[in-house]
């Protein structure tokens, strides 16, 4: 079920209005007297910044009564990845907050028997492997099982609507970074996603989204007009979302991928690169859109605290010709092929994973590892991914709320 249709924003428009704007200003009948849940983090704002709770809390008085957080916490303070968070009460609403990367991450009975309809209002990063869409996936699932509505308040996808890219997951890699077969950059906004989720993989809950106005696909998060609050603390700006599809690649390596900087992503580099070879290896293979800008960081934490890093950081030139995935593969290869010695796989766990490599994880399919191993020509990996790309591409146009 859809709220309302979207008409495609000019360029001398006012702000995307996200989908907390519509379903403020226009209050649905269905939510009145509803005994309502909140899934947000401090990324659920409107372009004024104020917070989707304190809205949804003045519109609705006295009717909220539980909030759910996701990975990183309520309030996005938890820096890593399997870094749990507590349940915790409200400081101001003394209700509950519930986490759903702790102890759980699918809303219990006992979370759900105090609402009626869980509202749900994250924004997702357009990435595969970012776990917010399973956590809004696990409670589409615990929503079907106990009778419950959700409601999903619609944001922009960062890295636009227009782009595919990369492998979709192979099912035997299901995981928490990955729990149905997409490809690592899918297109689809957070609402879209769910009704994909909802009714292509038949989870069947009552489902609404409330559809941004003024969005359209060719929009990337600098076009909307919007606020960037980091969803979570490693990504700190749109460009950080931008080159995330690829350079979260870097996470199943021993080589940083820029946590602990001030620029996690965009950076990457370790100890041992020899970066004036790895930048005239990847020269000779015409990466589009970027340019690589050669720099040493010592990350604070994470891999090589404390440790002089080369590397480089990303500069995205041309976001039209710029394939994030593609790129960071490239870099990698070269990576593995000037330094096979010092260059290691990450062992696992990997987001409570405990045998299959975390790379393998991330890119879903361990066929890629092996491409970036044996020096395969990208060209040929890709090209094994064009069936299933079109397949996707066909199936998600059936979920489109924006042209």
């Amino acid at each position: 079920m859809v709220i309302c249709s979207c008409p495609v924003r000019g360029p001398d428009m006012k702000p995307v209005q996200t989908g907390i704007e519509t379903l403020i200003a226009d209050p649905p009948r269905m939510l009145q007297g509803k005994r309502l849940g909140l899934l947000a983090n401090p990324a659920s704002v409107d372009q004024r910044f104020r917070p989707s709770l304190t809205l949804i809390e003045h519109c609705f008085p006295g009717q909220l009564k539980a909030l759910f957080s996701p990975q990183h916490g309520f309030f996005a303070e938890k820096q890593d990845n399997m870094v749990p968070s507590e349940d915790m009460a409200h400081p101001t609403l003394k209700i509950p907050v519930f986490s759903l990367y702790g102890k759980t991450r699918m809303p219990t009975k006992n979370m759900l028997e105090q609402i009626d309809t869980l509202i749900i209002d994250l924004q997702d990063v357009g990435t595969r492997v970012y776990t917010f869409i399973y956590t809004m996936a696990l409670c589409l699932q615990a929503a079907r099982s106990h009778g419950k509505q959700i409601v999903v308040l619609d944001r922009p996808n960062p890295l636009g609507g227009d782009h595919l890219e990369g492998n979709c997951l192979s099912p035997e890699y299901t995981s928490f970074v990955g729990m149905y077969p997409i490809p690592m950059r899918h297109g689809l906004t957070i609402g879209e996603i769910a009704l994909l989720f909802n009714n292509h993989f038949d989870i069947g809950c009552e489902l609404t989204v409330v559809p941004m106005v003024g969005w359209n696909r060719h929009m990337v998060f600098e076009n909307t007009g919007l606020p960037w609050i980091p969803p979570s603390p490693n990504l700190p700006t749109p460009t950080s979302a931008l080159v995330y599809p690829g350079q979260v690649l870097w996470e199943g390596t021993n080589v940083s991928e820029g946590r602990g900087t001030t620029q996690p992503f965009e950076l990457f580099g370790a100890p041992f690169l020899d970066v004036a070879r790895l930048q005239a290896s990847v020269l000779n293979q015409r990466l589009s859109g970027v340019h690589l800008r050669p720099l040493a960081f010592e990350p604070t934490s994470h891999k090589w605290t404390a440790k002089l890093c080369h590397g480089f950081q990303i500069h995205i030139v041309d976001l039209q010709r710029y394939k994030p995935y593609r790129t960071t593969l490239a870099l990698l290869q070269s990576v593995v092929s000037l330094h096979p010695q010092a260059f290691q796989w990450k062992p696992p766990p990997y987001e409570y994973e405990y045998e299959k490599r975390p790379f393998d994880l991330i890119t879903g399919d361990p066929a890629v590892r092996k491409a970036v191993e044996d020096m395969e020509p990208l060209e040929d990996l890709e090209e094994t991914w064009q069936g299933e790309l079109k397949a996707f591409q066909e199936l998600r146009m059936g979920y489109f709320l924006y042209e």
